[in-house]
């Protein structure tokens, strides 16, 4: 199943991605009870605005979790998961801009499987991770490079509005074990792994992320980037594209 959040004449709804169309539903898929059904009302893609496909209280991100990444900034491989949060207020969907401060020397992109959690997690062990997973979906961790460089730590670099990008549905099936994810810039392949590559895996992030943190419906664990990050310029098109899940697509402008 594809769930995606969406706007039709100023209402907002979730609803069930089915063959281009979409069944609105009554409620929403993280609540207590079993009220998420469709309403009888379908609706073509051309006709609704997609939004971001959940509304998270914050977003954990991974750094350094493909090994290739980690060899190509030459650091050690993390002995633990290394974490940082972006702000909700980053988050954007698809189809929307991302803004290039004004003031950053460079700005770049970084694929990355989201997973998305579907009720309140603490202490999960790893054999029961996916009790607490909703789906998944695509992300970009847009980052501000030289700022990330030069504080010694990522909230300025990874926090502006606009440098979280996500969507464009989350995936209830897929699984995210060894799915081929890439970042396209213009057309043209940038990014290109597997998520069989990363280092701590989903259900091992959950583990201990929820040893740290109570994660809530919504939230959304950012699992880290595979080599061949580079850089966003004006006018540029930027797709996040896994297997089994979709793309997500946004363009990069400067700021006015």
């Amino acid at each position: 199943m594809k769930i995606v959040r969406f706007k039709r004449l100023k209402k907002v709804s979730y609803g069930i991605l089915e063959n281009n169309y979409i069944l609105s539903c009554k409620g929403n898929p993280f609540s207590s009870m079993p009220s998420f059904v469709p309403d009888g009302s379908q609706f073509a893609l051309s006709e609704v605005k997609l939004l971001p496909p959940c509304q998270p209280g914050k977003l954990v991100c991974l750094g350094l979790n493909y090994r290739k990444h980690a060899e190509e900034f030459k650091v050690p491989i993390p002995e633990v998961p290394l974490l940082f949060l972006k702000p909700s207020t980053a988050v954007i969907g698809p189809d929307d801009n991302i803004i290039l401060p004004r003031l950053a020397e460079r700005i770049d992109y970084e694929c990355e499987l989201a997973v998305v959690i579907g009720r309140q997690a603490k202490d999960v062990p790893e054999t029961r991770y996916a009790d607490y997973v909703l789906g998944y979906t695509c992300f970009n961790d847009v980052t501000d490079r030289v700022a990330q460089a030069k504080d010694g730590q990522w909230t300025r670099a990874k926090g502006y509005d606009t440098f979280a990008p996500v969507g464009p549905w989350i995936d209830t099936e897929a699984s995210p074990f060894d799915l081929k994810i890439e970042t396209r810039l213009n057309g043209e392949v940038k990014q290109s792994s597997r998520t069989s590559d990363l280092i701590f895996p989903v259900p091992r992030l959950v583990n201990f992320i929820s040893s740290i943190m109570t994660l809530m419906p919504g939230d959304i664990i950012a699992s880290g980037t595979p080599s061949g990050v580079g850089q966003l310029k004006n006018g540029d098109v930027v797709e996040i594209v896994i297997e089994k899940i979709g793309t997500l697509r946004n363009t990069a402008l400067d700021s006015v």
